[in-house]
């Protein structure tokens, strides 16, 4: 499985960004797959994640009605839709794939066994 994140950039505060990240393998929409980000000096934190079915959404309440996952099964795309872009989302973000496809324990991060080379948001005026 290989993973690739896109479209990263600088935006302004309050501007909006789309993700991307296309992946390899058969069987894509077996699996959730994540977001997570990591700013600097900062951990690496969850953002959202979504059903292998695309049917169930979760969000860190940090990004809570600002951020919008999504993917496309046909496509193995998943995306992340930012809007109302804060300093503070300033990060490397990664689309990662779960390791199993239980719809579980989502926010964390040693369960996703798939891991992108991440993509610069920087949220800056």
């Amino acid at each position: 499985v290989q993973l690739q994140a896109s479209g990263g950039g600088l935006v302004q505060p309050g501007g909006s960004l789309r993700l991307s990240c296309a992946a390899s393998g058969q069987t894509f929409s077996n699996y959730p797959m994540g977001w997570f980000r990591q700013a600097p000096g900062k951990e690496r934190e969850f953002v959202a994640a979504i059903s292998g079915s695309g049917g169930r959404t979760y969000y860190a309440d940090s990004v809570k009605g600002r951020f919008s996952i999504s993917r496309d099964n046909a496509k193995n795309m998943v995306y992340l839709q930012m809007s109302s872009l804060k300093s503070e989302d300033t990060a490397v973000y990664y689309c990662a794939r779960k390791g199993d496809p239980a719809t579980i324990r989502l926010d964390e991060a040693k369960k996703y066994s798939y891991w992108g080379q991440g993509t610069l948001v920087t949220v800056s005026s």
